[in-house]
């Protein structure tokens, strides 16, 4: 029996697990009835063909019968061979259009696949306890009612069948035995083929309760949705440590750059952007660093530690914080007084190397 607390529906990521175990939504009842269906149609078709080569082949070996005093070791060979040759030739049609619908049937329920899961030992197989629990769940109680239904189908299709062909039966009294033969294999045929097309009925409903019993026994709790998302998205936790991690490694990079800098722009605590411009390299200068508040105060000190000039704008320090992010070229509408800012700061060295 599925647990209570499992009400919430599967997820695609469960299914694929329980496929990979082998476990699907399939019907036996349909791959039989394909299967019996199959058979006695080519039995239906073939039929003329098979009786025709089984006589010819009890005929010949009657008259070798006849015609020998005494059975030779390569005679009884001979018959066997024969015998198994014109068994193939009458029985494999049979064989193999039962086999092959009922391995289509079992493929369009499951679609392809193949795994060795079922194959292993389980010990609950053999648990005794866990066989009284199936003898009284819902598939159990499923079947039998499914048997019971099957058996007063073919009660009622026999007695149906019996009352209305009690006559054509008796008729095959006077008739010879290939004509009594005739008849009576087209009515256990037609026979056949109405206890066939009742027991389809049965089982696309057994295909239904398969489907409904499968979806009940692979619901999922909200734990184990909870679960799988974790396996699936991460641990938030562990995300959120490793999004930590990376913004300091991050941050430790970004203030390794500023002593780099020409200048550092602030406002006057509140923000700061480290800027850097390379004639050689760069088509506008680079913003190596930023920061607000704390930050913008670690920003600062770096630059002045290692001597690099500090100039307040706070416009454009807010500007270019937020407009521009870390190792980006700065907005073309900020060039001009950024340019000024670089000469000036560029005069300022000068006059200090002199």
């Amino acid at each position: 029996m599925a647990d209570d607390s499992k009400t919430e529906k599967a997820t695609p990521k469960r299914r694929q697990d329980e496929r990979k175990k082998g476990n699907v939504v399939v019907s036996k009842d349909i791959i039989a009835i394909m299967s019996l269906i199959g058979s006695f149609f080519t039995l239906k078709l073939l039929g003329p063909k098979m009786v025709s080569n089984a006589e010819m082949f009890m005929y010949r070996y009657f008259n070798y019968a006849e015609s020998k005093s005494a059975l030779s070791e390569s005679f009884l060979l001979d018959i066997t061979k024969d015998f198994v040759y014109e068994f193939c030739i009458i029985a494999m049609p049979v064989i193999l259009v039962s086999v092959g619908l009922a391995v289509i049937a079992t493929i369009a329920q499951t679609k392809p696949i193949f795994v060795l899961e079922s194959l292993k030992p389980k010990f609950s197989r053999i648990n005794p306890i866990q066989g009284i629990k199936n003898l009284f769940s819902l598939r159990s109680l499923f079947d039998v009612i499914k048997g019971i239904i099957k058996i007063s189908i073919i009660i009622a299709v026999l007695y149906n069948f019996i009352t209305k062909s009690l006559a054509e039966i008796s008729r095959t009294i006077n008739m010879d035995v290939v004509q009594s033969c005739s008849v009576l294999f087209s009515l256990i045929m037609s026979l056949a083929l109405k206890i066939c097309l009742a027991f389809v009925a049965i089982s696309v409903f057994d295909y239904f309760f398969q489907w409904w019993e499968y979806e009940r026994q692979i619901r999922m709790s909200k734990q184990e949705l909870k679960e799988e998302y974790k396996d699936l998205e991460g641990d938030p936790q562990v995300k959120g440590r490793i999004r930590d991690i990376q913004r300091k490694m991050a941050m430790s990079r970004m203030m390794q750059a500023v002593p780099k800098a020409d200048v550092v722009i602030k406002n006057p605590t509140h923000f700061a952007v480290a800027l850097k411009y390379d004639l050689n390299k760069d088509n506008a200068p680079i913003l190596l660093a930023k920061g607000q508040d704390e930050l913008a105060l670690r920003i600062i000190h770096e630059a002045e530690i290692n001597n690099v000039y500090v100039l307040e704008n706070r416009p454009l320090a807010r500007a270019i914080y937020a407009t521009t992010d870390i190792n980006q070229e700065i907005p073309q509408e900020f060039y001009g007084t950024v340019a000024e800012i670089l000469v000036y700061v560029y005069k300022i060295k000068n006059k200090k190397l002199i």
